[in-house]
């Protein structure tokens, strides 16, 4: 029985980043268990904890704000929350806040509409005047016909409207830093691994 849900924003850092999604819900629901939390499962013939993470984050990127809704079956104020699952959680991950969000609210995934990304690639690689070159190339078209092979199928779409903002950020010390800003739906969302490519 759900009585209360509450919304943890974490960190995954450089221990963590090889982390795939599930294996990001295995760390957390993990951690709740080893804390102490009481967890509200799902009904059914395999009742699973009732966990939800905003945005799967591509594997070898780091975060300082991921968030995940938890569904207790007992309350538990939000700072409790926090310092039980601190210690609790693997190197890598690190909880930063908990808030207590209402029941009834809408989903999490649905109320997230884009997501921000930091890209540092080599500067020796392309020059700015190149990169900028590119970026512009990109944001001026009007459509960036793409092909992506997840398992066995073949999908085909349009990266372009999936792209919010994109701008080279920083340049020196042998880095260009791109900054994305890049759109998030339960239909599409756009990668920033995907958006280098384009990039060339």
């Amino acid at each position: 029985m759900r009585v209360q849900r509450v919304r943890i924003t974490y960190a995954r850092g450089d221990q963590a980043r090889e982390m795939s999604h599930l294996e990001t819900m295995r760390a957390l629901e993990q951690g709740l268990r080893s804390a102490g939390l009481p967890l509200a499962y799902s009904e059914g013939r395999r009742p699973t904890p009732q966990i939800s993470i905003a945005v799967p984050l591509p594997v070898g990127a780091t975060s300082g704000c991921e968030l995940a809704d938890v569904y207790l079956s007992e309350r538990v104020a939000p700072a409790e929350l926090l310092s039980a699952l601190g210690p609790a959680l693997p190197a890598g991950l690190e909880a930063l806040a908990a808030v207590e969000v209402g029941l009834t609210a809408p989903a999490l995934q649905t109320q997230v509409r884009w997501a921000e990304y930091e890209v540092d690639v080599p500067g020796g690689e392309r020059s700015a005047a190149e990169v900028r070159g590119a970026i512009s190339g990109l944001l001026g078209a009007r459509s960036l016909p793409w092909e992506h092979q997840r398992a066995t199928k073949l999908q085909r779409y349009d990266l372009r409207p999936l792209v919010v903002d994109l701008r080279l950020e920083a340049e020196g010390e042998g880095v260009h830093r791109r900054a994305m800003r890049l759109r998030v739906s339960q239909e599409r969302s756009g990668r920033a691994d995907q958006v280098v490519a384009a990039l060339g």
